[in-house]
């Protein structure tokens, strides 16, 4: 067996680096690379398996024309030739007749590779001058949140985290999706450290844990602020470190002042004695670390309560200690030269954009129409809220949609073209992490499957048939990684395209103070106070906001604030964290996966449950304005009463009436950045009769 290595390309921070085993040209055998300081030869159960993707029966490998009615997955066989004429015929006649705008891209993190997630793509789509894309479904919430305090993404590093002493994992189950900073955790403990977990669902991290608190959905915040006070109150902070390096701590202080630990109690579902000894511990124990997940972002007040949370090892001064401090994310270890991977210069007219969660209203009620979509990297008609009204517009006759997909998904369904996308395995790709410091290149490690294409090459194929000439439609994989790294940056650091394709991966030095630099902030000092907060439209001082759910908001693009009307008529909140087996809709095409997952459930108290005369087992029926669904019910003391929990991003077809989760949420938008709220979600439940 012949030993290769490739590095893992999904949207999980680990970006493991691999060991691929090759056996008469095929990948038999995907392990962890035992050489790479992070991944150290350990690797998730999903990228083990992968080999049963690669040679998945539902594998796409060449391109097909829709021959059925759309959603119906009926498609003949076409060569690329006619596949890419067709698209650029069609493209072109909607230029003629209605402008660049009616083309909409639609993407996002598929694939985790700096080559194939954004680079010829937007080259393509700003020559053309489409409909722009706000990428935000994810983490911009706890981004931006993150970035008032402290001015980038950056934070402790993760190889130092095995010196701290109390590791608090909030809103982050880490033995699912961080699993290696699991580990540097269970390290730590064996060196004494404690183990904290904060969340609104008792999952595998909570039980790993030496404590857990359960919360209530979005009041991470108002925690954050209970903690402060007390802190504050006892006279536990670092004065020195607030007088040198904070900004606005003097209001933060009054602001943190009106959350005694009784007000918090009732707001947080937590008794005042819990969160009177995690203040304490947390204040006392050094290092200390705040791992920051992205749960707790996915609500309406994400972004406040991010940056909440964010303050807290300022106050302490956890900064100064190795080890401690806080990771949200570390993507600002890894500047990329922008410009020269997407050429916005290319861009000759004012696109509109539209923001991404609200993929369903752009389809059914953008004036003037999207007329045609591309989508690559992504899977919305699952993975997008407000699924029916996303399907109705994948619906539409008159809206020509191409997807480029690796096996035939919900959305691949509606396609008018498919083509047939390689995997990270048959393409090579420039990779970085958002949390640990690691920078990779994988080459192809197997010849390409079938017709397949990685998204670089169709990208160029498009912009060749219309004929532009720019040399940048031109570029290899190597000549866009050259580009990537071409900034100051990484020229004081050594670090060149030629030396990371000889050595594969280099480890960035960024250990000790991550802000021996200073802040990146306004003040450049840690930001209590805010006054770019309020330019998002916020308080300039961070405050706790209940959650509520937005009825149906009328705006479409990114400019447009959604109206916030509270769902009284649905008393329980919706929770809907990742699946052990799946990644987002990634691997839900491998059959033993679905064997060892089961089925859909609705996780809910025993409480709620004997409320409406549910027992374990049932057949429910969840609901609100935007949808219903109907599933298995698991009655079991993981959440708080109110609160219903279902893990995983099934296929629709999983459900008892074929209706996927995403038709309950919502496309209301954060309240910074426009990112989904997918965990502010109301709805309520009654026993299938």
């Amino acid at each position: 067996m012949e030993i290769r290595y490739s590095v893992c390309p999904h949207d999980c921070p680990d970006t493991c680096s691999l060991r691929v085993g090759i056996d008469g040209g095929k990948i038999v055998k995907v392990g962890g690379d035992p050489s790479h300081p992070i991944t150290k030869g350990v690797i998730c159960e999903k990228v083990r398996a992968y080999p049963k993707r690669i040679y998945n029966p539902s594998r796409i490998l060449y391109p097909m024309r829709r021959v059925g009615e759309k959603g119906s997955g009926k498609f003949e066989k076409i060569s690329w030739a006619t596949a890419v004429g067709e698209i650029v015929k069609r493209w072109k006649n909607l230029l003629t007749a209605y402008g660049p705008e009616s083309i909409l891209p639609y993407s996002y993190g598929g694939t985790e590779g700096v080559i194939n997630h954004s680079s010829m793509d937007r080259r393509l789509f700003n020559k053309i001058g489409a409909t722009r894309l706000k990428r935000t479904i994810c983490s911009t919430a706890g981004t931006l949140g993150y970035k008032l305090a402290y001015g980038d993404s950056i934070g402790t590093n993760p190889i130092d985290t095995i010196n701290s002493k109390l590791i608090i994992f909030w809103g982050i189950n880490a033995l699912e999706t961080n699993m290696h900073q699991a580990i540097f955790a269970d390290n730590a403990r064996k060196n004494g450290a404690k183990i904290i977990a904060i969340d609104v669902h008792r999952n595998k991290t909570a039980r790993w844990a030496d404590d857990f608190y359960l919360i209530l959905p979005g009041s991470d915040g108002a925690l954050a602020l209970g903690l402060a006070h007390i802190i504050l109150r006892d006279d536990l902070a670092d004065k020195t470190f607030l007088e040198k390096y904070s900004y606005g701590f003097r209001e933060f202080y009054a602001k943190a002042m009106e959350y005694p630990p009784e007000r918090v109690a009732d707001l947080t579902g937590i008794t005042k004695e819990r969160i009177e000894g995690l203040a304490k511990v947390y204040a006392e124990t050094k290092p200390s670390l705040i791992r920051i997940g992205n749960g707790l972002q996915h609500h309406n007040n994400g972004g406040m309560n991010t940056w909440l949370i964010s303050l807290l090892p300022a106050l302490t001064g956890a900064w100064q200690d190795k080890g401690g401090g806080a990771i949200k994310s570390n993507s600002g270890y890894f500047p990329l030269n922008n410009n020269a991977l997407e050429r916005p210069d290319l861009i000759k007219n004012s696109p509109r954009t539209v923001n991404m969660v609200r993929l369903g209203k752009a389809l059914c009620e953008l004036n003037p129409p999207v007329r045609s979509l591309y989508v690559y990297n992504s899977n919305p008609a699952i993975v997008a809220p407000n699924q029916n009204l996303v399907l109705k517009g994948l619906a539409r006759e008159d809206l020509f949609t191409i997807v480029h997909e690796q096996v035939m998904t919900d959305t691949a369904k509606w396609a008018d073209i498919i083509l047939p996308a390689t995997t990270s395995f048959e393409h090579a790709d420039l990779y970085i992490s958002y949390w640990h410091t690691s920078v990779q290149w994988a080459e192809p490690v197997i010849t390409k499957m079938g017709e397949a294409k990685p998204n670089i090459d169709v990208f160029k194929l498009i912009a060749h048939a219309f004929g532009f000439t720019e040399s940048c439609f031109l570029d290899s994989e190597e000549d866009i990684a050259r580009q990537a790294l071409d900034i100051p940056y990484w020229h004081r650091k050594g670090i060149t395209f030629e030396r990371l394709k000889k050595e594969r991966f280099i480890m960035l030095n960024v250990s000790g103070y991550p802000f021996s630099d200073g802040f990146l902030t306004p003040s450049g000092k840690i930001e209590f106070k805010s006054e770019k907060a309020l330019e998002s439209g916020l308080c300039d001082m961070p405050d706790y906001k209940p959650i509520k759910e937005s009825r149906f908001a009328n705006a479409v693009e990114e400019n447009e604030a959604p109206l916030a009307e509270p769902e009284v008529d649905f008393p329980l909140t919706l929770i809907t964290p990742p699946n052990h087996f799946f990644l987002n809709s990634t691997f839900t095409d491998i059959p033993s996966f679905i064997i060892k997952a089961r089925e859909p459930l609705l996780e809910m108290s025993t409480e709620d449950a004997e409320y409406r005369g549910i027992e374990d087992g049932d057949l429910v029926i969840v609901e609100n304005k935007r949808g219903r669904i109907v599933i298995k019910a698991k009655v079991i003391d993981s959440v708080l009463p109110g609160v219903v929990v279902s893990t995983g991003l099934w296929r629709r077809e999983n459900y008892k009436n074929g209706s996927g989760i995403n038709a309950l949420t919502s496309d209301s938008l954060s309240d910074i950045g426009g990112g989904a709220t997918f965990f502010s979600t109301s709805v309520e439940v009654e026993k299938a009769v």
